[in-house]
Protein backbone atom coordinates (compact mmCIF):
# COMPACT_ATOMS: atom_id res chain seq x y z
CA UNK A 1 0.00 0.00 0.00
CA UNK A 2 2.85 2.40 0.83
CA UNK A 3 4.48 1.84 -2.54
CA UNK A 4 1.17 2.43 -4.32
CA UNK A 5 0.65 5.70 -2.44
CA UNK A 6 4.14 6.84 -3.42
CA UNK A 7 3.50 6.02 -7.07
CA UNK A 8 0.15 7.79 -7.17
CA UNK A 9 1.56 10.79 -5.34
CA UNK A 10 4.51 11.23 -7.66
CA UNK A 11 2.41 12.98 -10.30
CA UNK A 12 1.86 15.87 -7.90
CA UNK A 13 5.35 17.12 -8.66
CA UNK A 14 4.42 17.59 -12.31
CA UNK A 15 3.25 20.85 -13.80
CA UNK A 16 -0.24 20.28 -15.16
CA UNK A 17 -0.09 20.63 -18.92
CA UNK A 18 -2.69 21.75 -21.40
CA UNK A 19 -5.68 19.44 -21.91
CA UNK A 20 -5.06 16.57 -24.32
CA UNK A 21 -8.26 14.58 -23.95
CA UNK A 22 -11.37 15.38 -25.94
CA UNK A 23 -14.71 16.21 -24.37
CA UNK A 24 -17.83 14.22 -25.13
CA UNK A 25 -19.77 16.04 -27.83
CA UNK A 26 -23.22 14.55 -27.30
CA UNK A 27 -25.07 12.17 -25.02
CA UNK A 28 -26.50 8.84 -26.07
CA UNK A 29 -28.55 6.16 -24.38
CA UNK A 30 -27.59 5.03 -20.91
CA UNK A 31 -25.39 1.96 -20.64
CA UNK A 32 -27.32 0.44 -17.73
CA UNK A 33 -24.97 1.29 -14.88
CA UNK A 34 -22.50 3.81 -13.49
CA UNK A 35 -19.58 2.91 -11.20
CA UNK A 36 -18.55 5.58 -8.69
CA UNK A 37 -15.72 5.98 -6.16
CA UNK A 38 -17.06 8.15 -3.33
CA UNK A 39 -16.43 9.30 0.19
CA UNK A 40 -18.45 7.46 2.89
CA UNK A 41 -21.94 8.92 3.21
CA UNK A 42 -21.79 10.72 -0.12
CA UNK A 43 -24.09 8.45 -2.13
CA UNK A 44 -27.01 7.11 -0.11
CA UNK A 45 -29.90 4.88 -1.20
CA UNK A 46 -31.72 4.73 2.16
CA UNK A 47 -29.76 1.79 3.57
CA UNK A 48 -28.19 3.77 6.42
CA UNK A 49 -31.28 5.90 7.03
CA UNK A 50 -34.45 5.46 4.99
CA UNK A 51 -34.99 9.23 4.90
CA UNK A 52 -31.82 9.76 2.88
CA UNK A 53 -32.07 8.26 -0.59
CA UNK A 54 -31.03 10.09 -3.73
CA UNK A 55 -30.22 6.98 -5.77
CA UNK A 56 -33.48 5.06 -6.16
CA UNK A 57 -35.34 7.68 -8.19
CA UNK A 58 -32.31 8.22 -10.41
CA UNK A 59 -32.14 4.51 -11.19
CA UNK A 60 -35.86 4.39 -11.92
CA UNK A 61 -35.70 7.41 -14.23
CA UNK A 62 -32.57 6.46 -16.16
CA UNK A 63 -32.24 2.67 -15.86
CA UNK A 64 -28.64 3.34 -14.81
CA UNK A 65 -27.80 1.20 -11.77
CA UNK A 66 -25.51 3.05 -9.33
CA UNK A 67 -22.59 1.01 -7.99
CA UNK A 68 -20.50 2.67 -5.27
CA UNK A 69 -17.02 1.89 -3.98
CA UNK A 70 -16.28 3.93 -0.85
CA UNK A 71 -12.78 5.27 -0.24
CA UNK A 72 -11.51 6.74 3.01
CA UNK A 73 -8.62 8.89 1.78
CA UNK A 74 -7.75 10.91 -1.30
CA UNK A 75 -4.73 8.67 -1.91
CA UNK A 76 -7.03 5.66 -2.02
CA UNK A 77 -9.24 7.44 -4.54
CA UNK A 78 -6.30 8.27 -6.79
CA UNK A 79 -5.06 4.67 -6.58
CA UNK A 80 -8.49 3.29 -7.52
CA UNK A 81 -8.82 5.67 -10.47
CA UNK A 82 -5.34 4.73 -11.62
CA UNK A 83 -6.32 1.06 -11.53
CA UNK A 84 -9.42 1.79 -13.60
CA UNK A 85 -12.84 0.18 -13.76
CA UNK A 86 -14.72 3.24 -12.48
CA UNK A 87 -16.66 5.97 -14.25
CA UNK A 88 -16.74 8.72 -11.64
CA UNK A 89 -15.00 9.82 -8.46
CA UNK A 90 -16.00 12.45 -5.87
CA UNK A 91 -12.48 13.86 -5.56
CA UNK A 92 -11.27 16.41 -3.04
CA UNK A 93 -8.80 19.12 -3.97
CA UNK A 94 -5.78 17.14 -2.82
CA UNK A 95 -6.63 14.46 -5.41
CA UNK A 96 -8.21 16.29 -8.34
CA UNK A 97 -5.09 17.93 -9.78
CA UNK A 98 -3.20 14.66 -9.49
CA UNK A 99 -5.92 12.98 -11.51
CA UNK A 100 -5.75 15.72 -14.14
CA UNK A 101 -1.94 15.64 -14.32
CA UNK A 102 -2.00 11.86 -14.56
CA UNK A 103 -4.57 12.03 -17.39
CA UNK A 104 -6.91 9.80 -15.42
CA UNK A 105 -9.92 12.10 -15.91
CA UNK A 106 -11.35 13.79 -18.98
CA UNK A 107 -12.62 17.33 -19.58
CA UNK A 108 -16.30 17.90 -18.91
CA UNK A 109 -18.61 19.34 -21.54
CA UNK A 110 -20.78 21.59 -19.38
CA UNK A 111 -23.22 22.03 -22.28
CA UNK A 112 -24.29 18.44 -21.63
CA UNK A 113 -25.19 19.29 -18.02
CA UNK A 114 -28.31 21.51 -18.16
CA UNK A 115 -28.08 22.53 -14.49
CA UNK A 116 -24.46 23.71 -14.69
CA UNK A 117 -25.61 27.33 -14.58
CA UNK A 118 -27.05 26.76 -11.09
CA UNK A 119 -23.62 25.98 -9.58
CA UNK A 120 -22.17 28.44 -7.07
CA UNK A 121 -20.10 30.95 -9.05
CA UNK A 122 -17.29 30.54 -6.50
CA UNK A 123 -16.96 26.90 -7.55
CA UNK A 124 -17.52 26.91 -11.31
CA UNK A 125 -13.90 27.63 -12.18
CA UNK A 126 -12.21 26.61 -8.94
CA UNK A 127 -8.48 25.92 -9.46
CA UNK A 128 -8.71 22.38 -8.09
CA UNK A 129 -10.76 21.20 -11.08
CA UNK A 130 -10.23 23.85 -13.77
CA UNK A 131 -7.00 24.01 -15.81
CA UNK A 132 -6.40 26.53 -18.59
CA UNK A 133 -10.10 27.33 -18.55
CA UNK A 134 -11.13 23.69 -19.03
CA UNK A 135 -13.41 22.06 -16.45
CA UNK A 136 -12.53 18.56 -15.31
CA UNK A 137 -15.50 17.97 -13.09
CA UNK A 138 -18.81 19.01 -11.59
CA UNK A 139 -18.76 20.62 -8.10
CA UNK A 140 -20.44 18.34 -5.55
CA UNK A 141 -20.23 19.54 -1.94
CA UNK A 142 -17.92 21.52 0.35
CA UNK A 143 -17.28 22.07 4.03
CA UNK A 144 -14.73 22.39 6.85
CA UNK A 145 -12.66 19.86 8.76
CA UNK A 146 -14.01 20.36 12.27
CA UNK A 147 -12.73 19.58 15.77
CA UNK A 148 -15.09 16.92 17.14
CA UNK A 149 -15.18 16.62 20.92
CA UNK A 150 -16.95 14.93 23.82
CA UNK A 151 -19.12 17.47 25.63
CA UNK A 152 -18.85 15.61 28.93
CA UNK A 153 -15.08 16.12 28.85
CA UNK A 154 -15.34 19.65 27.41
CA UNK A 155 -18.30 21.45 29.04
CA UNK A 156 -17.24 24.47 27.00
CA UNK A 157 -16.13 24.12 23.36
CA UNK A 158 -12.34 23.94 22.90
CA UNK A 159 -11.01 27.21 21.53
CA UNK A 160 -7.81 25.83 20.01
CA UNK A 161 -6.53 22.83 18.08
CA UNK A 162 -3.89 22.52 20.81
CA UNK A 163 -6.02 19.83 22.47
CA UNK A 164 -4.93 17.41 19.72
CA UNK A 165 -1.43 18.78 19.03
CA UNK A 166 0.09 19.36 22.48
CA UNK A 167 0.07 17.31 25.67
CA UNK A 168 -2.16 18.84 28.31
CA UNK A 169 -4.63 18.17 31.09
CA UNK A 170 -8.19 18.33 29.78
CA UNK A 171 -11.13 19.86 31.69
CA UNK A 172 -11.95 16.48 33.25
CA UNK A 173 -8.58 16.49 34.99
CA UNK A 174 -7.04 13.77 32.83
CA UNK A 175 -4.29 13.97 30.22
CA UNK A 176 -5.17 14.01 26.53
CA UNK A 177 -2.50 11.35 25.85
CA UNK A 178 -4.09 8.35 24.17
CA UNK A 179 -7.48 10.05 24.02
CA UNK A 180 -7.14 11.99 20.76
CA UNK A 181 -6.90 11.04 17.12
CA UNK A 182 -5.40 12.43 13.91
CA UNK A 183 -6.28 11.89 10.26
CA UNK A 184 -4.47 9.04 8.55
CA UNK A 185 -3.57 10.94 5.41
CA UNK A 186 -0.57 13.04 4.34
CA UNK A 187 -2.80 16.08 3.87
CA UNK A 188 -2.95 16.26 7.69
CA UNK A 189 0.45 17.96 7.48
CA UNK A 190 -1.53 21.00 6.33
CA UNK A 191 -3.49 21.00 9.60
CA UNK A 192 -0.19 21.16 11.51
CA UNK A 193 1.01 23.96 9.24
CA UNK A 194 -2.19 25.92 9.76
CA UNK A 195 -1.78 25.57 13.53
CA UNK A 196 1.77 26.93 13.23
CA UNK A 197 0.54 29.92 11.22
CA UNK A 198 -1.02 31.19 14.45
CA UNK A 199 1.39 29.86 17.06
CA UNK A 200 4.71 30.37 15.24
CA UNK A 201 4.13 33.34 12.93
CA UNK A 202 7.90 33.83 12.65
CA UNK A 203 7.92 30.84 10.28
CA UNK A 204 6.16 33.01 7.70
CA UNK A 205 3.69 30.38 6.52
CA UNK A 206 1.09 31.96 4.23
CA UNK A 207 -0.50 28.76 2.91
CA UNK A 208 -0.55 25.40 4.72
CA UNK A 209 -0.11 23.70 1.33
CA UNK A 210 2.95 25.75 0.30
CA UNK A 211 5.79 25.01 2.71
CA UNK A 212 9.50 25.62 2.27
CA UNK A 213 12.01 23.28 3.86
CA UNK A 214 12.08 25.03 7.26
CA UNK A 215 8.30 25.42 7.47
CA UNK A 216 7.82 21.81 6.48
CA UNK A 217 10.33 20.61 9.08
CA UNK A 218 8.47 22.56 11.78
CA UNK A 219 5.18 20.96 10.77
CA UNK A 220 6.71 17.48 10.94
CA UNK A 221 8.16 18.24 14.37
CA UNK A 222 4.70 19.21 15.62
CA UNK A 223 3.26 16.01 14.18
CA UNK A 224 5.93 13.98 15.98
CA UNK A 225 4.73 15.52 19.24
CA UNK A 226 1.18 14.66 18.28
CA UNK A 227 2.29 11.08 17.58
CA UNK A 228 2.93 10.62 21.32
CA UNK A 229 -0.69 11.58 22.05
CA UNK A 230 -2.64 9.82 19.32
CA UNK A 231 -4.49 6.65 20.22
CA UNK A 232 -5.34 5.90 16.60
CA UNK A 233 -4.85 7.51 13.22
CA UNK A 234 -8.28 7.37 11.63
CA UNK A 235 -9.34 7.12 8.02
CA UNK A 236 -12.55 5.10 8.33
CA UNK A 237 -15.37 7.39 9.48
CA UNK A 238 -17.32 4.55 11.06
CA UNK A 239 -14.34 3.25 13.01
CA UNK A 240 -13.73 6.76 14.30
CA UNK A 241 -17.33 6.97 15.49
CA UNK A 242 -16.95 3.64 17.27
CA UNK A 243 -13.77 4.91 18.96
CA UNK A 244 -15.66 7.93 20.31
CA UNK A 245 -18.43 5.65 21.55
CA UNK A 246 -16.42 2.77 22.98
CA UNK A 247 -12.68 3.48 23.12
CA UNK A 248 -12.46 6.65 25.18
CA UNK A 249 -11.53 9.05 22.37
CA UNK A 250 -12.61 12.57 23.31
CA UNK A 251 -11.21 14.91 20.61
CA UNK A 252 -10.14 14.70 16.98
CA UNK A 253 -10.23 16.42 13.66
CA UNK A 254 -13.27 15.04 11.86
CA UNK A 255 -16.01 15.69 9.32
CA UNK A 256 -19.52 16.97 10.05
CA UNK A 257 -20.77 13.57 8.84
CA UNK A 258 -19.49 11.76 11.95
CA UNK A 259 -20.61 14.57 14.24
CA UNK A 260 -24.16 14.50 12.91
CA UNK A 261 -24.53 10.73 13.17
CA UNK A 262 -23.18 10.56 16.73
CA UNK A 263 -25.39 13.44 17.83
CA UNK A 264 -28.41 11.77 16.22
CA UNK A 265 -27.67 8.68 18.33
CA UNK A 266 -27.81 10.79 21.49
CA UNK A 267 -24.07 10.75 22.16
CA UNK A 268 -22.45 13.71 24.00
CA UNK A 269 -20.71 14.96 20.87
CA UNK A 270 -20.34 18.38 19.30
CA UNK A 271 -17.90 20.19 17.03
CA UNK A 272 -16.25 23.56 16.61
CA UNK A 273 -13.90 25.43 14.30
CA UNK A 274 -11.21 26.68 16.70
CA UNK A 275 -9.53 30.08 16.63
CA UNK A 276 -6.78 28.97 14.25
CA UNK A 277 -9.39 28.25 11.58
CA UNK A 278 -9.78 25.08 9.57
CA UNK A 279 -8.76 23.30 6.45
CA UNK A 280 -11.60 21.97 4.36
CA UNK A 281 -12.68 20.12 1.27
CA UNK A 282 -14.47 21.10 -1.89
CA UNK A 283 -15.27 17.92 -3.76
CA UNK A 284 -15.73 17.46 -7.47
CA UNK A 285 -17.38 14.68 -9.47
CA UNK A 286 -14.80 13.76 -12.12
CA UNK A 287 -15.17 11.48 -15.15
CA UNK A 288 -12.56 8.78 -15.76
CA UNK A 289 -10.62 9.14 -19.00
CA UNK A 290 -11.65 5.60 -19.98
CA UNK A 291 -15.14 5.55 -18.47
CA UNK A 292 -17.12 2.55 -19.70
CA UNK A 293 -20.47 4.22 -18.98
CA UNK A 294 -20.08 7.90 -19.89
CA UNK A 295 -23.74 8.51 -20.75
CA UNK A 296 -24.96 7.25 -17.37
CA UNK A 297 -22.11 9.22 -15.80
CA UNK A 298 -23.29 12.48 -17.38
CA UNK A 299 -26.85 11.69 -16.32
CA UNK A 300 -25.59 11.23 -12.75
CA UNK A 301 -23.72 14.55 -12.83
CA UNK A 302 -26.88 16.32 -13.92
CA UNK A 303 -28.83 14.48 -11.21
CA UNK A 304 -26.39 15.69 -8.55
CA UNK A 305 -27.18 19.29 -9.45
CA UNK A 306 -30.88 19.15 -10.29
CA UNK A 307 -32.42 16.72 -7.79
CA UNK A 308 -32.94 16.65 -4.02
CA UNK A 309 -29.40 15.28 -3.63
CA UNK A 310 -27.73 18.64 -2.99
CA UNK A 311 -30.25 19.59 -0.33
CA UNK A 312 -30.48 16.26 1.48
CA UNK A 313 -26.73 15.53 1.33
CA UNK A 314 -26.13 18.94 2.88
CA UNK A 315 -28.30 17.90 5.83
CA UNK A 316 -26.88 14.38 6.01
CA UNK A 317 -23.22 15.38 5.85
CA UNK A 318 -23.40 18.78 7.51
CA UNK A 319 -21.91 20.36 4.42
CA UNK A 320 -22.73 23.14 1.97
CA UNK A 321 -24.34 22.44 -1.43
CA UNK A 322 -22.56 23.42 -4.62
CA UNK A 323 -25.97 24.70 -5.79
CA UNK A 324 -26.95 27.59 -3.47
CA UNK A 325 -30.64 27.35 -4.43
CA UNK A 326 -30.75 23.90 -2.82
CA UNK A 327 -30.63 25.68 0.53
CA UNK A 328 -34.04 27.23 0.16
CA UNK A 329 -35.97 26.11 -2.91
CA UNK A 330 -37.77 23.25 -1.15
CA UNK A 331 -36.37 20.46 -3.30
CA UNK A 332 -35.21 18.58 -0.18
CA UNK A 333 -34.68 18.80 3.56
CA UNK A 334 -32.23 21.69 3.77
CA UNK A 335 -33.18 25.24 4.72
CA UNK A 336 -31.40 28.55 4.39
CA UNK A 337 -30.80 28.54 8.14
CA UNK A 338 -29.25 25.09 7.86
CA UNK A 339 -26.89 26.16 5.09
CA UNK A 340 -25.89 29.23 7.09
CA UNK A 341 -25.16 26.99 10.09
CA UNK A 342 -23.06 24.67 7.90
CA UNK A 343 -20.84 27.58 6.89
CA UNK A 344 -22.26 29.00 3.66
CA UNK A 345 -20.68 32.38 4.46
CA UNK A 346 -17.35 30.87 5.53
CA UNK A 347 -16.07 29.96 2.07
CA UNK A 348 -13.27 32.54 2.16
CA UNK A 349 -12.21 31.46 5.67
CA UNK A 350 -11.55 27.80 4.79
CA UNK A 351 -8.21 26.71 3.39
CA UNK A 352 -9.40 24.04 0.99
CA UNK A 353 -7.36 20.91 0.39
CA UNK A 354 -5.11 21.18 -2.62
CA UNK A 355 -2.17 19.19 -3.91
CA UNK A 356 1.22 20.56 -2.73
CA UNK A 357 3.63 21.03 -5.64
CA UNK A 358 7.31 21.91 -5.88
CA UNK A 359 6.78 25.15 -7.84
CA UNK A 360 4.46 27.10 -5.57
CA UNK A 361 2.95 30.54 -5.94
CA UNK A 362 3.80 31.98 -2.52
CA UNK A 363 7.55 31.36 -2.39
CA UNK A 364 8.74 29.69 -5.55
CA UNK A 365 10.09 26.41 -4.20
CA UNK A 366 8.06 24.20 -1.87
CA UNK A 367 8.06 20.62 -0.62
CA UNK A 368 5.99 18.53 -3.09
CA UNK A 369 3.32 16.03 -2.20
CA UNK A 370 5.37 12.88 -2.77
CA UNK A 371 7.52 14.01 0.15
CA UNK A 372 4.41 14.58 2.26
CA UNK A 373 3.40 10.97 1.59
CA UNK A 374 6.70 9.35 2.52
CA UNK A 375 7.40 11.62 5.50
CA UNK A 376 3.93 11.26 7.00
CA UNK A 377 4.27 7.49 6.82
CA UNK A 378 7.49 7.97 8.75
CA UNK A 379 5.82 10.13 11.39
CA UNK A 380 3.06 7.57 11.93
CA UNK A 381 5.73 4.91 12.21
CA UNK A 382 7.52 6.86 14.94
CA UNK A 383 10.33 8.37 12.84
Amino acid sequence: MTARFLMTAAVSALVVAQPVLAQMAALGAGEGQVDIVAWPGYIERGETDAAFDWVTKFEEATSCKVNVKTANTSDEMVALMNEGGFDLVTASGDASLRLIAGKRVQPINTDLIPSWNTVDDRLKSAPWHTVDGVHYGTPYMWGPNVLMYNTEVFPEPPTSWNVVFEEMTLPDGKSNAGRVQAYDGPIHIADAAQYLMTHKPELGITSPYELNADQYAAALDLLRVQRTLVGRYWHDAFIQMDDFKNEGVVASGSWPFQVNILKSEGLPISSVIPAEGATGWADTTMLHADAAHPNCAYMWMEHTLSSNLQSDLSVWFGAVPSVPAACSDGRGMQTQEGCDANGLADFDKIRFWTTPVSKCESQGECVPYYRWVSDYIGVIGGR
